[in-house]
């Protein structure tokens, strides 16, 4: 295993029990006994002051008394004590605890002081802490089981991380009864410490863990949250249990471990967007789980249903139907062959009927041929118990039969619950087995979801526009826009500043006019042309047409100037105290085949601002139609939020109605989304009605608050959003020897391809100067790490060859384990070296790393690597350490 800081704490080798004792139902007693039967592949200690032996084992009375330090010290005692114990730790050079205490944020003020002080005791010590008030962890290749379940866990390769000690319990029961096993199991309680982040970080590199399954109920860190799990599903499965998912459950889960509880549709587009499979109940969690972690990923989601019960396929379909996976419609070749092998009253289409008697030889026949038809992407196969076949020569003829098959295959032997021989084949062969039709056809629909989701995390739109793509944002406009606001002690804009501010981002709004006064009013209608509208212009009214204060279709000046004697009127007898500054007059907006929709912005509590689409009007709480997304947006992941509402189905056209502006539509959604990336003080924006029609989009009305306490502008790195933007800035030239100048800009994830070429292009001696290994090729999970950045914490920078669409150097950093410092590398391709290209290339990287808030930049360097130690050198680096043919070096930022 790859070493990782957290290890000693995670998979540790040596543990010391705090507050070990023989007494029966005592904490101390139930976890001692736990990690004595797990068998911990190296020492166990007892400690507790009050004992000289537990369970025949001597007992020490201090951690400083044990021979030698462990990996991990487990505390089992009061939480009074536990600050002090963590400072005892910390002298006799332990980094690591588990803290299983309860008592402490979760009970109050008095609880929230006492934690307190046990962190400032852990950062005196440097000692990491999981919990406290959790279950423990496991780590089922080393041995471990510091935790107070029930149950311990199977050997496997799933991990589970989980802020509910009690759902652990829970789903480690129920996987000892399914054979479901576990490399780790990490119960985090109150994440005083170490969160999902962490704990992610260290999964990722885990060899022994295959997939990921997350229990979460708040986030602390949505930026580190999403971060590390978007790093996580770039090379692993994860899938997440959400709780809280009505307002009653959020309430209860913020009480229970002191998260913030962020809006439930919210986190299901943060989910989503990190390329996670999002789940209900534990029981669905391990069906994507099995699904996932058998490695076979559809082309498409057609599946096709094979059974030998009619009951069970017309199951199957219906549950397809529920979760959207479309059954795939055979082809004449493929009913023919079935024709040719089936009874004359088989189904002749999908599910595929096979009738009661069928034999082996008939599962086979039918198996291969649903397999090779084009247009399945997937097949179940379903057995209902019968005296004619055995249930485990079915299996194994459909095990048979799919052998060589690249499509993923599931199976439901129904009736056949416990393990037995057939179960153990089809699991052998990864052809995953559920209980019932309805887990069958879920456990596929999330291995759609997952490719669904795996391509938007492919996706890393740019905060700012691309050169030439539309005009620059005018920040100057939106920043004086504000200032006035703020001047006037408003957080409400004014809709005529709402619509300057729009306008500053480019985005389509039509002219209008303030007028003061009805002359004003009449003036400004003759110039915009009738017919026109007036709105009420009033920085304390809302939802202007619930005072009466909006006026529709006015078509010359007699009807101007009484609806605008009357609007005024009414509105001032409805809300008296409202501060009346005349009315906004605006052309009457009327397209053929218009259609009205919301688009808006809103600041989740713990994951930021938020896109909003879905249908508009005056009816929209009504109609309860809205998708949410997380911002950058780019045009892909802008139709992607359209087509999760209901109302894109009436604007992709029905009958003799055309198709409204898609793209314009969904242009309008990217520059909102510029917009809450480039102004942290836009709190809430309702564009409400959006009208999209077949010739583009019109933004009708507006609404702003803005939040006085975020600054001016975004930081250098977007610290008010839970996605870091591509860095668009960081695109340019560099400069080598010759005058030569070269593009260099930062890595995407489509340059997959581009990274292997330059990889395979490299000499033997510079792989081997740069990975200190010889490799023939990337492997796909490092292809995938190398491509697929999180530039919130990494980065790497491509120079590429102006003639030719090929890198020619490569220069990255990534975080080291203290998460301040950095290592970088740095590789040039072997005809472009010598140039002067690494010089300038590691320089831009020092500078990113240093604006990226590192405070150091280290490289391992070996000795016979003369050109790379003497260009370190020229630029600063010194050496820091050497150990065997490798030297550090390390340049302060």
């Amino acid at each position: 295993m790859v070493r990782h800081y957290l290890q000693p704490l995670l998979a540790p080798r040596s543990v010391a029990l705090l507050g070990a004792t023989e007494r029966p139902g005592a904490l101390g007693q139930i976890v001692y006994r736990n990690l004595a039967a797990a068998g911990l592949h190296g020492a166990l200690y007892a400690v507790n002051p009050k004992h000289a032996a537990v369970f025949d084992r001597r007992c020490y009375a201090r951690l400083a008394d044990l021979p030698q330090p462990p990996d991990l010290a487990v505390i089992a005692t009061p939480a009074r004590t536990v600050p002090r114990i963590i400072e005892q730790a910390g002298a006799a050079g332990v980094k690591a605890a588990v803290v299983l205490s309860s008592g402490f944020a979760e009970t109050g003020d008095a609880g929230r002081a006492l934690q307190a002080q046990m962190l400032e005791a852990a950062h005196l010590g440097g000692v990491r802490i999981v919990g406290p008030n959790c279950l423990g962890i496991m780590r089922s290749d080393v041995g471990l089981n510091a935790t107070f379940a029930r149950t311990g866990a199977r050997a496997g390769g799933l991990a589970l991380v989980s802020q509910s000690g009690a759902i652990c319990g829970a789903i480690l029961d129920w996987a000892e009864h399914a054979a479901v096993g576990f490399t780790s199991v990490v119960s985090l309680g109150g994440a005083a410490d170490v969160d999902f982040g962490e704990v992610l970080d260290f999964l990722v590199v885990d060899p022994a863990t295959e997939a990921i399954l997350l229990y979460v109920e708040g986030i602390h860190d949505a930026r580190r949250f999403m971060s590390a799990l978007r790093a996580a599903a770039r090379v692993k499965p994860v899938v997440a249990l959400k709780v809280g998912r009505y307002p009653t459950g959020s309430r209860a889960a913020s009480s229970h471990t002191g998260a913030l509880v962020g809006s439930d549709a919210v986190f299901d587009a943060a989910l989503r967007r990190s390329g996670t499979v999002r789940v209900k109940t534990y029981t669905q969690l391990f069906a994507a789980a099995r699904v996932l972690a058998a490695g076979r990923f559809a082309e498409g989601e057609r599946l096709a249903i094979l059974t030998n019960g009619g009951g069970p396929g017309v199951m199957a379909a219906d549950s397809a139907a529920e979760n959207g996976v479309p059954l795939a419609q055979l082809a004449p070749e493929t009913i023919a062959r079935l024709d040719a092998t089936l009874p004359a009253q088989w189904s002749r289409g999908n599910p595929i009927d096979l009738i009661g008697d069928a034999p082996p030889q008939r599962f086979a026949d039918a198996t291969a041929a649903a397999l090779a038809d084009p247009g399945v992407d997937a097949l179940l196969a379903m057995y209902s118990p019968v005296a004619v076949t055995e249930p485990a020569a079915a299996a194994q003829a459909v095990v048979e039969a799919a052998r060589g098959s690249k499509k993923p295959v599931l199976a439901a032997w129904l009736g056949d619950i416990s393990p037995n021989e057939s179960r153990a084949h089809l699991d052998a062969h990864g052809i995953a087995n559920f209980f019932t039709p309805e887990n069958a056809v879920e456990a596929f629909s999330f291995l759609c979801a997952y490719k669904r989701n795996q391509a938007q995390l492919m996706e890393v739109p740019a905060a700012l526009a691309r050169a030439g793509d539309e005009a620059p944002a005018d920040l100057a406009a939106a920043g004086a826009i504000r200032d006035a606001a703020l001047r006037d002690k408003r957080a409400l804009l004014t809709e005529h500043e709402s619509r300057a501010l729009l306008a500053a981002f480019g985005l389509p709004v039509p002219r209008a006019i303030a007028a003061r006064d009805r002359a004003a009013a009449i003036a400004a209608a003759r110039a915009i042309g009738f017919p026109v509208v007036i709105k009420i212009l009033s920085p304390d009214l809302t939802h202007k047409s619930d005072v009466g204060g909006v006026r529709l279709g006015l078509q010359n000046d007699e009807m101007v100037a009484s609806a605008f004697d009357d609007m005024l009127r009414q509105v001032r007898a409805l809300r008296p105290q409202a501060r009346i500054e005349g009315a906004l007059v605006q052309p009457m907006l009327q397209f053929s085949h218009q259609r009205e929709v919301l688009v808006g912005i809103a600041t989740d509590a713990v994951f930021g601002p938020v896109i909003s689409f879905g249908t508009g009007g005056i009816a929209v709480e009504a109609m309860g139609d809205t998708a949410v997304a997380l911002p950058p947006l780019n045009m892909v992941l802008a139709r992607e939020l359209i087509s999760r509402t209901r109302v894109q189905r009436v604007l992709a056209g029905y009958r003799t109605v055309p198709a409204v502006d898609l793209d314009a539509l969904a242009a309008l959604l990217c520059g909102v989304a510029r917009m809450a990336c480039l102004l942290p003080w836009l709190k809430e924006m309702d564009l409400n009605p959006v009208l999209a029609h077949p010739g583009g989009v019109v933004i009708a009305d507006a609404r702003v608050v803005i939040d006085p306490e975020q600054p001016l502008r975004a930081g250098a790195h977007y610290p008010h959003m839970a996605i870091h933007p591509y860095p668009l800035e960081l695109e340019g030239e560099i400069a080598i020897a010759g005058g030569t100048r070269l593009p260099v800009r930062p890595m995407r994830p489509e340059d997959a391809d581009l990274e292997a070429r330059f990889f395979q292009g490299l000499s033997e001696r510079s792989r081997y100067q740069r990975f200190m290994q010889h490799l023939q090729s990337l492997p796909p999970g490092m292809l995938a790490r190398f491509t697929q950045l999180d530039y919130d914490r990494e980065l790497a920078l491509v120079a590429l060859d102006p003639q030719r669409r090929r890198f020619i150097a490569v220069g990255r950093y990534s975080p080291t384990d203290d998460g301040t410092t950095a290592e970088f590398a740095l590789t040039v391709a072997d005809d472009w070296q010598g140039k002067g290209i690494g010089r300038a290339l590691l320089e831009r990287l020092c500078e990113c790393a240093r604006d990226a808030g590192y405070s150091a930049l280290y490289g391992y360097i070996l000795e016979a690597n003369r050109e790379m130690l003497d260009l370190a050198a020229r630029l600063g680096f010194v050496e820091h350490s050497r150990q065997g043919s490798e030297v550090t070096v390390e340049r302060r930022l």
